[in-house]
């Protein structure tokens, strides 16, 4: 199945987009072995932080592109659907096309990765006056 930006962002809540792009707890092959040097130099290239830049306005620095979880650390952008050394070669369309791309957290991006749904930051309580008020 084909992961797409168009498709996550209809879905309303950070649990939804989260499940959407979860690998749920499998974790992957080696995507790049020996050859890390290359993702390293893609990185670093300056199409890559030009895309970034466009993901980041597009999802105004929010978690999963939800505006009521803002980033306030690095921001990361991971490819929802994952690159391997072969795509960085042939710039296949998953490396610098949009529709693959999101804003994450470190702990968004390692729970999506890893499957450790305890490291993702609770959604905000909706407080109420006197909602913590032992006598009422």
């Amino acid at each position: 199945m084909i992961l797409e930006y168009s498709k996550l962002i209809e879905l309303p809540t950070f649990a939804e987009r989260f499940d959407y792009l979860s690998l749920n707890g499998v974790v992957g092959e080696s995507t790049f072995g020996g050859s890390r040097y290359l993702n390293q130099l893609f990185y670093n290239s300056k199409e890559w932080k030009e895309v970034r830049d466009i993901v980041i306005m597009r999802d105004e620095g929010c978690d999963l592109g939800c505006t009521d979880r803002l980033i306030t650390g690095t921001i990361y952008i991971h490819h929802m659907n994952p690159i391997r050394k072969e795509d960085i070669l042939t710039r296949s369309w998953k490396v610098l096309d949009p529709e693959n791309l999101i804003c994450v957290s470190f702990n968004t991006h390692q729970a999506i990765h890893y499957g450790d749904r305890s490291i993702l930051i609770p959604d905000l309580v909706e407080r109420y006056p006197n909602d913590t008020c032992p006598w009422k």
